[in-house]
Formats: structure tokens, sequence, C-alpha cells
């Protein structure tokens, strides 16, 4: 090709050397040509003409002329400086839209691939076994209690309390709360609680098509089928569906259900404020059952109090119709008939102890298939039945006598070595008398108190307020309403039982008298919060009701069951030696097992203090109010105890292998209030030292047979074996009673009361005490704590 006819060249000729990448000979551009039709040619397609004696505008600062050209090096190293952080920035860019594409695509994937699965198996509850500690069938449950309603049949008034209780904006809001969930985590993490962050379309998808499990692989199925749910069904079915699957507690699936075992009516009978009461019981349905916790009594109200401030706030409750509502107590449950006897007690108290450790959760539990060991023994379980039976059931006549309608007997036996609960006694049968009296915490201790406080004072090495060491010879000022001395709080003037005066008396003869007056100046002297510490370290719950540091505790104000108080005793039983109870030997579910949390033994107390409280506790069996233990036919330490108004009566004793607590409980079968027990059994006032005491030296009797009797092997604290000092028993008083040596108890099959001998007519009547302590004695029943 010819220069003239390329792309690049111009119609001139020739190939100059020109001076200017734009101009001159050569470049194929002459700005002084003109076209073939005679018009100058003053511009070239792609090209600007320039006049070389103009320079390219200067930068204000910068002197006009030719801009100076940066060196390689320059134009390197500024981008050099300029590398690092864009590179950094082109990173984080890529990163988040790479990480939304793949959230995206997650999301998507997840929405496609996740079907809403058919019901799940715990849809439709299992029966839960329970079994002895042999093996040997105890019980079974989990018949599923449902009826599915529809949502027209349900009171507005009950679903808009479900709605305030649970999900306010349900009818507005998605099917899933993100942030909710977020928020959720982030206070379980942090140590706030374990919350769900779900919504009620959530809650129905675990109930009815998932499960309770907490897996991350659950929540992410949860989170699509609820999103596939809430877009495939109205607001009207998820909450009908949601209604009927939940769980109400007393083994009640579903409004329906729950409406019949709590108010023995139809859903559609309910009211506002019962629907309301419904509505609180699904954040913790057990816990809320004022029937079956009377303790948690206050938490169950202000529950019911929030769901329908919740329902004036969202304006479904106007201000007036709120005031006139009242809390609607409901009925005694009444479970279902396999449950009979003994079995539901046993039942219920290893649910709850299964549920509160978080063993398992409470509607996994009732979901069922669960196979159930417990610690308990066949042997000791009836036998213990049976005492209960033969001290007083056999005894009660309601028809002739009003008062025996209110007897209610709870009894509970630990192993000191393990803690192990060996036999439960939860009340005269579960389907009659549905609250267990072994676990339950409203009624007070009495007396039993009394120990705890002499072994604060020998593990503290506590002195009196003239500041001698408290021994079990240590005399104290007995007289009748004697206020306390060092105590800064309000005066207190205990009264002892009959109002009786002993003046000075050794802290021994104390306790086998159960002086009030004594043992309410020795918590002083003590320290009313070490008391408290002590009884705690020795196994009472420190969320006792009334278990308060003033010196009213050593009277036993506090509200421990009667488990927690055998406990407590067998702590004593084993030098000092706390074994947490324990109700459960394995739980297996499917063939998998399931991990227990493990047994925690510690020295509660030093044995120095346990051993010395178990010597003064003998002597309230050999000689004190406890003598009708005696027919236990071995060596054992106990205390009687009475409550105010004479509303409970109990014994708690131990011997080297066995620790029992029983307790008597006036409650009206139809009110529920606790009455007093005055003219119960056919005696005018029923004591520690009565029934409950006759009853544990029954079955402590059976449950130990053919094992040798086995002495306490005691170490006692400095000055504890010292010869006890003579004192004087108040004079003209009843029942006094002068010997030189003490008189063998009989016992036999009938008890103390078919056989009395010098110690009076009966275990009723005030017992006569002999013993090495002192030659003169005189006893009285036990005062009532809390005085």
């Amino acid at each position: 090709m010819s220069p003239s006819s390329s792309p690049f060249s111009g119609t001139g000729s020739g190939t100059g050397s020109g001076t200017g990448p734009d101009t001159g000979p050569g470049t194929g551009f002459d700005p002084g040509a003109s076209d073939p039709d005679g018009t100058p040619r003053t511009s070239r397609p792609g090209w600007e003409p320039r006049d070389p004696t103009l320079h390219p505008p200067h930068p204000p600062g910068r002197a006009a002329g030719p801009a100076p050209r940066r060196s390689r090096r320059d134009r390197r190293n500024r981008r050099h400086r300029r590398g690092p952080f864009r590179r950094l920035l082109r990173f984080l860019v890529g990163t988040l839209l790479l990480g939304t594409l793949l959230l995206a695509g997650a999301l998507t994937a997840g929405y496609l691939l996740v079907e809403i699965p058919p019901a799940n198996a715990a849809a439709v509850a299992q029966s839960n076994v329970y079994l002895y500690r042999d093996g040997t069938p105890l019980a079974r449950d989990g018949e599923v209690n449902r009826e599915s309603v529809r949502l027209d049949r349900i009171p507005l008034s009950l679903q808009q309390a479900v709605l305030a209780a649970e999900e306010r904006d349900f009818p507005t809001s998605r099917a899933v709360d993100p942030k909710a969930m977020v928020r959720a985590a982030w206070n379980t993490v942090t140590g706030k609680g374990r919350q769900s962050g779900s919504t009620i379309t959530q809650q129905y998808v675990k109930n009815y098509y998932l499960g309770q499990e907490q897996t991350l692989t659950r929540k992410a199925k949860e989170f699509f089928i609820a999103i596939r749910l809430g877009r495939e069904k109205s607001k009207q079915e998820i909450l009908e569906g949601y209604l009927n699957t939940s769980y109400f507690g007393r083994n009640a699936y579903g409004v329906q259900a729950a409406a019949r075992a709590y108010y023995g009516k139809d859903v559609d009978a309910l009211d506002t404020a019962e629907g309301a009461y419904l509505a609180s019981l699904l954040k913790a349905p057990s816990a809320y059952d004022v029937t079956t916790h009377p303790e948690n009594r206050a938490k169950a109200v202000a529950r019911w109090h929030y769901v329908l401030d919740g329902m004036v706030t969202e304006g479904r409750l106007d201000r007036a119709g709120r005031a006139a509502l009242r809390f609607p107590d409901p009925q005694t449950a009444r479970p279902v008939t396999s449950l009979s006897g003994q079995r539901g007690y046993v039942v219920q108290a290893v649910e709850e102890y299964l549920t509160s450790r978080g063993i398992v959760d409470e509607k996994t539990l009732a979901g069922g298939g669960f196979r159930i060991t417990t610690t308990l023994e066949p042997a000791k379980q009836e036998a213990l039945a049976e005492a209960v039976e033969d001290r007083v059931v056999s005894r009660l006549d309601p028809d002739r006598n009003p008062a025996d309608r209110y007897v209610r007997v709870g009894a509970a036996a630990v192993d000191p070595a393990n803690g192990r609960v060996l036999a439960l006694y939860g009340g005269i049968d579960y389907t009659r008398q549905y609250v267990n009296n072994a676990t339950r915490r409203d009624y007070q201790v009495g007396s039993t108190f009394k120990p705890f406080v002499f072994t604060a004072a020998v593990q503290s090495g506590a002195q009196t307020q003239q500041g001698r060491p408290i021994t079990p010879y240590t005399v104290y000022d007995g007289t009748n309403r004697r206020p306390v001395e060092g105590w800064s709080g309000s005066p207190y003037d205990p009264a002892n039982e009959d109002d009786a005066s002993y003046g000075e008396i050794p802290v021994g003869t104390a306790t086998d008298l159960s002086v009030n007056a004594v043992y309410a100046q020795m918590a002083v002297d003590v320290g009313p919060a070490s008391v408290r510490r002590t009884a705690i370290a020795l196994g009472v719950p420190g969320t006792t009701p009334d278990l308060t540091a003033s010196p009213s505790i050593a009277l036993g104000a506090a509200t421990a069951s009667v488990l927690d108080m055998a406990t407590a005793y067998a702590t004593l039983a084993a030098h000092g030696r706390l074994g947490t109870y324990t109700l459960v030997e394995g739980v297996t579910r499917s063939g998998e097992k399931l991990s227990l949390p493990d047994p925690r033994h510690r020295q509660a107390v030093s044995r120095e203090a346990a051993d010395t409280t178990t010597s003064i506790l003998r002597s309230v069996v050999e000689t004190g109010t406890g003598t009708a233990a005696q027919t236990a036919g071995r060596p054992a330490a106990g205390k009687t105890g009475t409550a105010e108004d004479d509303k409970a009566a109990w014994f708690a004793g131990y011997t080297p292998e066995l620790a029992t607590v029983v307790a008597l409980m006036g409650q009206d079968p139809e009110t529920g209030h606790q009455e007093p027990l005055y003219g119960a059994l056919g005696v005018d006032r029923v004591a520690g030292g009565g029934a409950p005491a006759e009853i544990w030296g029954r079955f402590t009797r059976e449950a130990l047979a053919g094992t040798p009797p086995r002495d306490f092997d005691l170490r006692l604290m400095p000055g504890a074996e010292e010869p006890p000092p003579a004192t004087p028993a108040p004079g003209g008083t009843e029942g006094t009673r002068e010997t030189d040596e003490p008189e063998e108890y009989v016992t036999g099959e009938a008890g103390p009361e078919a056989a009395p001998t010098a110690r009076g007519a009966g275990p009723d009547a005030p017992e006569r005490e002999t013993g090495p302590r002192t030659p003169e004695r005189v006893t009285f029943p036990d005062r009532p704590g809390g005085q």
C-alpha cells in the first residue's frame, strides 16, 4: 500500500521531519491547506488544532509556564501510597457484596428446599415409664389430654389475652422476627436468661412440626417453615393451631383441655379473668399452677396482672372492666386414675426434679417416651405408706369428727450416705388430694428448726451474752416471755408452751423441752444471719419462704418442705457431710441415656458441730418430747415441732442409716386454707411427739428390718461431755416427777399407746422426763414456732 492510501495519512506527499507531534511535515496534517472545494482545512477528525505559543492552564499559585513533568518514580510512589487503602476498600466492598449474595442465596435455597413437614411424633405424646431403683414398675403417665376446637369456639377475650401474653402485635407482625431472635440470642449469651425470641408462628411450628431441642438445625428449620407457613396460612389458622397445641400444665394440651383441667368447663364458657389466667400459664405451666405450687402464688398473680394490663394497653379491654376483675382460683386438679395412690405424687416430684435441674424441659417431658429409674425402694415405699395408714388414716373419722377432714400427711426418707430419696409419701391419694405434701413449701417447720441454731453455735464457736461458750450444758434463762438481749431490732419476747417458765436451764434440757425463750436468745448470741447460713449449708434451700435472719428464725417460722428438712437432717446424720438429695437414678429415651448432674458431696459443717447436735437430739428421743420414736427399736436422734396455731405437727429424726421427716398438716379440703389440728385424731392437740413420731418409729423399724442396730459414732465438741448440772423444775407444774433411774419404754406392734408406762398415759399426754442430765424434769407439748 502506498503512503497516500494509509488510513493514518493525509493528502499531501512527503514525509518530512516535523518537530511537533501534531503539525509540520510528515504528520499528514497541514493547517494552511485547503480542501478541493476551496474550504480552509482547519481541523481533522479526531484531532484538535493547537497553538504552539499557548501553554495549558496552570493551577492557582503556580507561575505560568509549562507544567513540570512528573518522573516515573514520583508516579510510582504516588500509586504506592494510594494502593493499600484502595485494596482494603475493594476487599471490604467485595466481601460485603459476596456475603450479601451468599446470604440471599442461602435464604432463597432454604425457603425453596425446606418444606412444611407432617406433624411430629411429640404432637401425639407417648407415655413416660417410671421404675423403682431395682427396675420394677412404679408408675406410667403421659396419656395426652387434648381436644382441638375451632377458633370461633374460643372466646375473643381469651385470644386477646394470649396475644397480650405472647405477642401483642401478632395480627400485623411477620411470621419471624429476626431482631427479636438476635436480641434473645444476645441476652442468652450475656447471661440475662434464656430467651427464645420466637413469634407465635414459630412456637406453633416448634410445637406441632418440630420439637423442643435447642439446636441450630432445629432453629433454622423453624425459621424457614414459619416463613412458608406465614405465606400459606392465615393469621387465624395459625392462632387456632397454636391454641390447640400449646401445653398448659396438668397434662393438658390446648385451650379446651386446659379449660376442663383448671375450671371444669368448656373453653367457650370461660370469662375474661379465667382466660387471662390460662394465657399466663403459657410461660411456665407448672410453676404458675397455684394449687400445685401455692408458694408461687404471688408470681402467678403478677403474671395474670401483666396479661390484663397488656390487654388494656392494646385497647382490647377497657380500664373499668379491668378494675372489676378478680384473680380466678382454679379448681383442684383431677389427675388420671393411673396415677392413684402414691404413684402420682412420685411422678410429680420426679418431674419437678428433672425440669428444675435442666435435665429435660417440661414440654419435652410431657411429650413422653422417657424411661425414668428413680431412687425409691419398693419395700421402704410400702413401709412408709403402711405406717401412715396404721397411725393416722385408719384413725380418721370425718363423719364423727369434723377436724379429721383437715388432716394431711407428708413424709420423706433419705439415705445419709448418698442423699438418695428412698421413700416418699405425698398424701392419701393423688386422685383425691392433688397437692404433694412431701414437696410443698407453705407450712411452718416449727421447732424442728432449733437444732440448726445449736449447730450454728458450735460451728461458729459462739458465746452467750456473758461470754460463756455455748455447749449442751450452757445454762440459759428459760423464763417465759423473757425479752432477748443483744438484738438491735424490734423487741422480741417469745412465749414458751403454755406460758411455762423454767428459770435457769441447760441447753440440752431446753432442747428436750423445746423452750422457746432459750433458743430465741441463742439465735441472737450466734447471730440470726449465721443461723440462716448454717441451715442453708445443711440443705435447707436459700429460697425457702420466711427464712429470715431474725430471732424468730429459731422457732421455725420458715416453710421448708418435708423433703428439704429430711435432707438437712440427713446431713447431721452423715456427720455434717451434705449429699444433695436425688430422686432419679437414670433417664433414657429411645435407648439414649440422658446425662444427670454429678452428685455433690461436701462438708457442710464440721463433724464436731453435727455430732454434738446429734448428742442432744438423742436425748429428745430418750427422755424428751420424742419418746414415741423409740418404737424404732434402735439408737435414734430427733426433734419435734409444731407450727403456729397448731396448723402442722412435725417429727424429724434419724438413725445412722436413715433420716426421715414426717409432718401432719391441717388444710380445708374445700377452700384450701390452712386450719388448726385441734381435736383431730381424737386428741385435744396434735403434737410432733404424737402421730408424727409414731409414724417415724414404725416406718424406721420396718425399713431397717434385718439390719443390725448401729450406734452413733460421735466426735463431740470440747465441753460436751461435762457432767450435767442439776436443774429444778418449775414449782407447781403438773407432770413433775422425780426418779433416780430411767424406766424402760415398752414397745410393741401397736405402739406406745397400747403399752403406756410410767412416762404417761400415752404419747398425747405430757411426757415425764428422766435421764442423766437432771434428777427432776418436766415436759410440755412442743411450742408452735415463729411466735
